[in-house]
């Protein structure tokens, strides 16, 4: 193949340069499938302009992954240290090719996503399967795998699958410290480029200003370090994705971002409920009541044959999801009874639950959803280059990372026909409920 460069066009990073492999990739079925996957479900049905795809933010993603792996391997970032202990920093040819190995990982890494996104995958997937494991099939379908083997050098789908998904999400799969650094420049729990367009894209699209922080300066930043040791005097750990000192505000400023586009966007309870009658949609319009996961039946369905069937559903009381259906097209959406509050969740953290359940004991369980999360990431630990040269933890020199709260939701919402009344008994009853068990 050629190493004729086409441009893309994208509103949040000017453009996207693509090659002639990367291009075969972009047209092929598995990918075009994904400009008719919405990146935040029904979420623009809150924010209106949030009506983005999977597609543009897998472009993005290959941008900036391809940006983050120039700056981590220039040799003027390099130490001594790093080069002897990850040897493909040291053969030009071997880097070429995990570069593009990288840049095809970061185009893919979201091609096993359902119809509207994360909405109904933890429900209606079979156990053991997710996004990321439908990923790794399509990775290693035909029509990807003849690309990979056309390219010059040939691609190896294991490790565009590897990269493209992480250590944390393929057990399975062997990963060296250089696979397991390239799969954090993706999927990384710090600086993965995935997170950092997801915000800025996200924020563009929603015109909400809370995703926004310094990607340039922070990517110009970031290097190959030494984990420092867990204790003092201890041995350093393997090389991890950091940053230099002066890259160490822009790290926060990604860290707070992301938790005010969850409080914000992401945790929006009008987008919440609608995403639980989705699901509920969903479970009696699919085959079993579950999302396919053979290849070719997933390549099939995406957010139009859902939306035209819901459209269908709203308007035909004989058929199936009928009811929920006409939930998300008429705007009748369950509403919001009770929400995560300071005086509840410090008598205990169950609160939202036992009024879920004291609500359905009185008004009937039919009447009622609820919906817990937590953030299951913790505060975010990585090394940080002072300039006198010392690697330490960022949770060591950041006050601010350390305080950062978790995301988190616990909602109740009622049908609309009992709110008025569930709501003035949950008025005169809060207390004795939550009280009952702290």
């Amino acid at each position: 193949m050629t190493a004729a460069l086409h441009e893309i066009r994208d509103p949040v990073h000017a453009f996207v340069r693509l090659d002639d492999c990367e291009r075969e990739v972009l047209n092929s079925r598995p990918f075009q499938r994904l400009r008719h996957i919405h990146q935040l479900a029904l979420t623009y049905l809150v924010y209106p302009g949030a009506t983005h795809k999977r597609f543009e933010h897998s472009l993005g993603v290959l941008e900036l992954a391809g940006r983050a792996f120039d700056t981590v391997t220039d040799a003027a970032n390099l130490t001594a240290e790093i080069r002897d202990l990850l040897e493909p920093l040291g053969r030009p040819g071997e880097l070429a090719y995990w570069r593009r190995a990288l840049r095809m990982a970061a185009l893919c890494h979201d091609i096993g996503h359902l119809p509207f996104s994360h909405s109904a995958e933890r429900a209606l997937l079979p156990e053991g399967w997710d996004h990321e494991k439908l990923t790794r099939e399509i990775i290693a379908s035909g029509e990807l795998r003849s690309i990979w083997e056309r390219a010059d050098p040939p691609l190896s789908h294991e490790d565009i699958a590897r990269l493209a998904v992480g250590p944390g999400k393929a057990p399975d799969l062997p990963f060296t410290d250089w696979e397991t650094i390239l799969s954090q420049i993706i999927v990384g729990e710090a600086f993965g480029m995935d997170r950092m367009d997801y915000l800025l894209r996200d924020s563009h699209h929603a015109g909400a200003a809370y995703g926004g922080f310094d990607h340039h300066r922070l990517i110009d930043t970031l290097r190959i370090l030494r984990t420092p040791p867990a204790a003092r005097g201890g041995t350093p750990g393997p090389p991890a994705l950091g940053v230099e000192e002066g890259g160490l505000q822009s790290s926060v400023a990604l860290m707070l971002a992301r938790y005010f586009m969850y409080t914000q966007v992401y945790f929006h309870p009008v987008q919440r409920i609608y995403d639980i009658h989705l699901t509920e949609f969903l479970r009696e319009w699919l085959e079993d009541g579950m999302f396919p996961t053979d290849v070719e039946r997933h390549l099939g369905l995406t957010d139009n044959e859902v939306t035209a069937a819901l459209f269908r559903a709203a308007h035909d009381e004989s058929a199936p999801g009928h009811v929920h259906a006409r939930r998300v097209f008429r705007r009748e959406h369950f509403k919001l009874i009770y929400g995560r509050n300071p005086d509840g969740s410090e008598l205990t953290p169950e609160a939202g639950q036992l009024v879920f359940e004291a609500l359905c004991g009185r008004f009937g369980p039919e009447h009622f959803r609820h919906d817990r999360y937590r953030q299951h990431d913790a505060a975010a630990d990585f090394p940080v280059r002072l300039r006198d040269g010392r690697v330490v933890s960022s949770l060591a020199r950041s006050d601010v990372l350390n305080h950062i709260p978790v995301a988190a939701t616990d909602y109740v919402f009622a049908d609309r026909a009992v709110h008025g009344e569930a709501s003035a008994w949950l008025d005169g009853n809060r207390a004795r409920i939550i009280r009952a068990r702290s």
